[in-house]
């Protein structure tokens, strides 16, 4: 096991569930709304640990960090959820130091989402980092890996077909109602929540089905009017959901509400209407399919709906796998870097130490010692062979490991702190 000087004592894991093990309910579980985010992360510092990511999408909630032992994190996790660690180890999956950082790049890339190369994962990794950044629970190497992952990111998006055709949940839903209802552009659609997959299902609709029967309606108004400004559509109150649903033909659900915010109690009218509800936790009651009108569609199979150009993505993948390979190769390196700068600086001091012992015996001596001179000529031989050092260290050809020892033994440097990775 390679050991870096990142985090004193600590590995870095990545655990959490995803679409691929854990159903609707059980992802619903384990999500985490803003307020849970924030007090797992204020739980996370008052246990001092030192570095930490959440993700909670409709799709999966991970979390990496740092920890000696996983248990850790899963404590952190199941206790502002509303999950148990039994659910948990069902689902689960826990990955450790190199295995957790090549997740991540995965994640991140978009080769690991539910609908292939749906890059919306990475708007959610950059406001996590930005949130455990503005709570303290950020070090050098969290921040390092996650621009990795996002600079891998915006190569596949550019330089490949994986973010062709439809790529995430909200054009999928688009295409599933264009496949289910006809005559779509006059038919009355209400979108109920403008969160994120809202705003982009709002866009997607307004985009493809040239409809002017799109009415918005969030629990807080003026986040639906500044969507409904963009795109002219109608806003009403939210006290007014049951009268508007009286009059819809498709309703598409997306409040991230922590407990279902639909059920058939006030779906009054008798004509047909289709519910898609794009939400984890769902936030329609099952209920609704009690009623014979209703048809009800979760984002989980909305998710296994591909198009004509699934194949051309896959294709893909290989050149996505490359790119992923020659960004994490530069971060290898630089935790190659991280790995010896502790013995090189060590070394640095020493060699000072020895040049200033050895101008304060030439000022002794000389009558006309030339302190700048002397100093400037000192200075650059102690630079010059801590960079001899450290470009024999940064040789592949050479042991990293037998060459710090031989340094540390030689010289008589302190043993630096540790750290498994």
């Amino acid at each position: 096991m390679q050991k870096f000087n990142i985090s004193r004592g600590n590995y870095f894991y990545a655990i959490g569930l995803s679409y691929k093990k854990a159903d609707a309910d059980i992802r619903g579980r384990f999500s985490l709304d803003d307020d849970a985010k924030h007090a797992l992360l204020k739980q996370a510092k008052d246990n001092t640990i030192e570095s930490l990511v959440v993700i909670s999408t409709c799709n999966r909630t991970e979390i990496y960090g740092f920890a000696q032992h996983p248990y850790q994190l899963i404590k952190l996790l199941c206790e502002n959820t509303q999950g148990s660690v039994e659910e948990f180890q069902k689902v689960a999956y826990i990955y450790k130091n190199k295995d957790a950082i090549a997740h991540m790049f995965r994640v991140g890339s978009g080769l690991d989402s539910q609908i292939l190369g749906d890059f919306e994962i990475i708007s959610q990794l950059k406001k996590s980092v930005k949130l455990s950044r503005k709570n303290g629970l950020l070090n050098h190497f969290s921040e390092r890996l996650t621009n990795a992952v996002i600079q891998a990111s915006k190569r596949i998006k550019t330089e490949t077909n994986i973010s062709s055709g439809a790529t995430s949940v909200s054009f999928a839903s688009v295409q599933y109602i264009f496949k289910t209802i006809e005559d779509v552009s006059n038919k009355n659609i209400l979108l109920f929540g403008t969160g994120k997959i809202g705003r982009n299902t709002c866009e997607n609709l307004v985009k493809h089905t040239q409809n002017n029967h799109i009415t918005l309606i969030n629990r807080t108004k003026n986040k639906a009017e500044k969507i409904a400004g963009k795109f002219n559509l109608i806003v009403k109150d939210y006290a007014n959901l049951q009268e508007e649903l009286s009059n819809t033909d498709i309703l598409i659900v997306a409040t991230g509400a922590q407990r279902p915010t639909i059920d058939k109690h006030i779906i009054q009218s008798k004509k047909p209407l289709l519910i898609l509800d794009l939400s984890i936790p769902k936030n329609v009651n099952e209920n609704v399919e009690e009623l014979d009108n209703v048809s009800l569609v979760h984002l989980d199979h909305l998710s296994q709906i591909t198009d004509e150009t699934v194949e051309k993505r896959k294709a893909d993948i290989p050149l996505a796998e490359t790119i992923i390979e020659d960004i994490k190769l530069e971060f290898n390196s630089w935790l190659e870097t991280r790995k010896f700068a502790p013995t090189i600086k060590a070394l640095k001091l020493k060699l000072a130490h020895f040049a200033s012992a050895e101008l304060d015996t030439q000022r002794k001596k000389l009558n006309d010692f030339n302190e700048a001179q002397a100093e400037l000529i000192s200075n650059n031989i102690v630079q010059k062979i801590t960079n001899h050092f450290a470009h024999h260290l940064k040789d592949d050809n050479s042991s990293t490991d037998d060459s710090l020892e031989l340094i540390k033994k030689v010289f008589q440097l302190e043993e630096p702190s540790k750290t498994n990775v």
